[in-house]
This record gives C-alpha cells, structure tokens and sequence, in this order.
C-alpha cells in the first residue's frame, strides 16, 4: 500500500516515514501544502497523511482542493485537539483525525482501517480458501500453517486480497507498491507473483494476459 505522507517538520517527517516503510508501505513526502497538493493530483495514493499547520497551503486548504474529486482516505494530523478543528477538518472531507502526540500503534491501526474500508472489506481477517491473513499482524497461513513472505511479497498479496475480484494493472500495482524514490524493473512484479504461485499455490493468482493480476 502507498501513503502520502505531508509533514513540515523534517525529524517528524523522517521518523514517521521510516516507521511506515517497516511497516511495508511504500511513502511519498511533502514539506508544504502546495506540494503535497501535487502529488495528491498527480499519483494514486491508499491513504494521505496530512498535517494541519503547513507552509503555503495549510492543511484545510489542500483537502478542499482535493475533495470531491479525489476519494482517497485522509487521515488529519495536527496540534490542535478543540472539537471545532476536529469538526471543521471531518466537514472539509477528511476521513479521520488524530492529535499530536500520537501513538504509533493508534496512527498504524487508523490507517489500516481506513484503506480496508476504503477497499469496501471491514474486517482486518481476510480468508481466501485455504488462505487466511491477519492485516493487523501481517501474517499469512494456508491451511492454518503460517508462511513466511518478503516485505514486497507480503505487500503484492495484501494489495490483490484487499481488492479481491477486481484486476489489477501492472501500473496500478507499481504505483501502489513502490515510493518515489525507488526504482523498478519490468520483471519486478512477475517475480514476486511467481514466488507467491510457489509459497501460496499456482492458482491463487491469475494472470488476465494484456491487463494485470487478479485474485478471484
């Protein structure tokens, strides 16, 4: 899964993108509003991570540029816990809000939340036949034996399980996999699906020629 992670403090900003790229997200940053605004337009995102008080644009003003076209779940992040902030933040299309100082745990748990409700799945139990996942713990079982996936792996599977029945392109699957900073190649992803056919099972994982990848 991929976030937009728009910060003006540069050790915030640092820690909390190290943080989530151990937690296998793929994290694009912003220091200013405007910016942030950018890549919000320009790149597909599973959820935004915007901070209220931001240089240029604050943060109010990049959500109501970016609603309603752009449905991508926004979780506020600011200093101000008065319930009319908090108000004016949900009333401007923001899907949650947290204040400073968080909780990494709690900020992990709302974001994973909000790209499952996002995808249309609620539950953090996914089960696919024999395949079971637990998003919350990350762990992957078939037939109630866990297997040990790779980040990239694990973040391959998770991406086609949340949007079970749905294909999905090999663009979309790099763009949703990969950060900015990172570069791919055109074998990548062939790769990470055939090792998953060998953990998971060949048929888990079909392959619609001329489209993308899909789990039915």
């Amino acid at each position: 899964m991929k976030l937009l992670l728009v910060e003006d403090d540069p050790l915030l900003q640092r820690s909390l993108a190290a943080t989530l790229r151990e937690e296998n997200f793929a994290v694009d940053t912003a220091d200013n509003g405007q910016d942030g605004l950018d890549k919000a337009q320009d790149y597909q995102y599973d959820a935004i991570i915007l901070d209220v008080m931001l240089p240029i644009m604050d943060g109010w003003q990049v959500l109501e540029a970016i609603r309603p076209e752009n449905h991508t779940p926004v979780l506020m992040l600011t200093a101000r816990d008065a319930i009319p902030d908090r108000v004016k933040g949900l009333d401007k299309g923001a899907d949650d809000y947290l204040t400073k100082p968080f909780d990494i745990d709690e900020l992990l748990a709302r974001l994973r939340a909000l790209i499952r409700r996002s995808a249309g799945q609620a539950q953090s139990h996914l089960q696919i036949g024999a395949l079971s996942m637990d998003l919350a713990s990350k762990k992957v079982f078939v037939q109630k034996r866990e297997v040990s996936l790779t980040a990239r792996e694990y973040a391959l599977l998770e991406y086609l399980a949340v949007h079970r029945g749905k294909v999905i392109s090999r663009t979309t699957l790099y763009e949703h996999l990969f950060n900015e900073e990172e570069s791919t190649l055109s074998n990548l992803l062939d790769v990470h699906v055939s090792n998953l056919r060998k953990k998971l099972g060949p048929d888990l994982i079909t392959t619609r020629r001329g489209h993308g990848y899909c789990i039915e």
